[in-house]
């Protein structure tokens, strides 16, 4: 029997998908997922929580959260965007909440409500998943497309969804049948700095505005960051290790990370310290700081580092330790001496070229049938939700266009 749609990859944006199509109209719609556990991913998102999406609806700011693929997800995001996904997964029985800093999470804080809800219902769809199941390689066929799996088993289908993730076997197939590859390299990491000067500083969260930059300001960000044992973690670092991924792995990960601490100018720093000296020139650089968004802990490890007797009273504070301050607080460079452990979630820049996707399908241009979402494809986001949005809207619209094929061919 030849199926509609054989699904390669068991994760969110395969499910999407197959309930897509199934729901649309398609009949017969097969998952195969190489391992034991579908969804695992999701599984272990957020500490277990699972980010679902992100609260963030204006699409021209949502596309921002993309390194790559920010140009194609406009069109993509105009049909099915963060609002769509927090709609579908709370029609399906699951009820959502935002936080704070905008990631959606399901109010009972566990990812095993989301497998439960994708897994139910594909099963009611008579969606048919089959774990444990390598796909070894594609062949085309008069009908499609002939798909050898382990164990000498081969299934027909008219139609092949590649959703394979950052797993090396779906570029693999799509190689073999014609696709370009765009190396993947790691994305969204922490950075290892072996910084001495900032050792009495470790596990402090700044939750203010720092700003970064490295590569000679090619790359910049916002925002908050986690000093740590190695060097620095955080939202604002690992965003910046995204968008500068292959160029810090072109560099083998050796570079120049450059902070403002206080995201000022120097022109204010300046006059923020001279107001300073003056009102509280009695007292001592130790325990005494303009800047109250700094930790008394930090304050002293980047007056240490620039060899400034924190013993000094205000008054005394020399021009020459004042210009050395006011330079290390809005420019203090630190060495990046390679990238630090990725997070659960591991994500990579890289995968199918984006030049051979009609994006308004999902739909190889090379090999008609073939239909490509999530991960696979070269399109990847910053944590907060974003890649697994992509998931659901690339799994939505090649589920759809499959369905429009099918019935165009009939």
């Amino acid at each position: 029997m030849i199926s509609d749609l054989v699904i390669i990859g068991g994760g969110a944006s395969g499910f999407m998908g197959a309930i897509t199509a199934v729901g649309s109209g398609l009949r017969s719609v097969v998952i195969l997922e190489s391992t034991s556990k579908v969804l695992e991913k999701v599984r272990i998102s957020g500490g277990g929580r699972c980010n679902l999406t992100n609260s963030c609806c204006e699409i021209s700011n949502l596309v921002n959260n993309y390194p790559r693929g920010e140009k194609q997800l406009i069109s993509l995001f105009n049909r099915f965007s963060t609002t769509e996904a927090f709609d579908w997964f709370q029609k399906k029985g699951v009820n959502l909440k935002i936080e704070k800093d905008g990631r959606v999470f399901p109010c009972s804080d566990s990812s095993d409500e989301v497998i439960k809800c994708l897994t139910s219902v594909a099963k009611k769809s008579g969606v048919k998943v089959f774990t444990n199941s390598h796909v070894k390689h594609v062949s085309l066929t008069k009908e499609g497309f002939d798909v050898l799996v382990k164990g000498n088993i081969h299934l027909e289908a008219k139609n092949i969804l590649i959703c394979t993730g950052g797993h090396p076997s779906g570029r693999r197939l799509a190689k073999s049948l014609g696709h370009s590859i765009i190396q993947p390299v790691p994305s969204l990491f922490s950075f290892t700095t072996y910084e001495n000067s900032l050792k009495s500083c470790s596990g402090i969260t700044l939750d203010v505005q720092i700003k970064l930059t490295v590569d000679k300001k090619k790359y910049s960000e916002t925002g908050s960051i986690l000093i740590t044992h190695r060097g620095f973690s955080g939202p604002a670092i690992l965003r910046l290790s995204a968008f500068s991924a292959r160029n810090l792995h072109a560099n083998k990960y050796i570079g120049e990370l450059i902070i403002n601490w206080l995201c000022m100018s120097e022109k204010e720093v300046r006059s923020e310290i001279d107001l300073y000296k003056l009102e509280n020139g009695k007292k001592f650089l130790l325990n005494n700081k303009p800047f109250n968004q700094l930790p008394r802990s930090l304050w002293n490890a980047l007056l240490k580092s620039e060899k400034i007797d924190s013993k000094l009273k205000w008054a005394d504070l020399s021009k020459k330790d004042k210009e050395s301050l006011v330079k290390c607080l809005i420019m203090k460079s630190y060495s990046i001496k390679n990238r630090g452990p990725f997070g659960e979630e591991f994500v990579s820049a890289g995968g199918i070229s984006l030049k051979e996707i009609n994006f308004k399908t999902m739909e190889s241009k090379i090999c008609k049938g073939l239909f490509f979402a999530g991960e696979v494809i070269d399109i990847d986001g910053i944590t907060g939700g974003f890649n697994f949005q992509h998931c659901w809207t690339s799994g939505w619209v090649a589920g759809n266009a499959v369905v429009l094929k099918n019935n165009n061919s009939n």
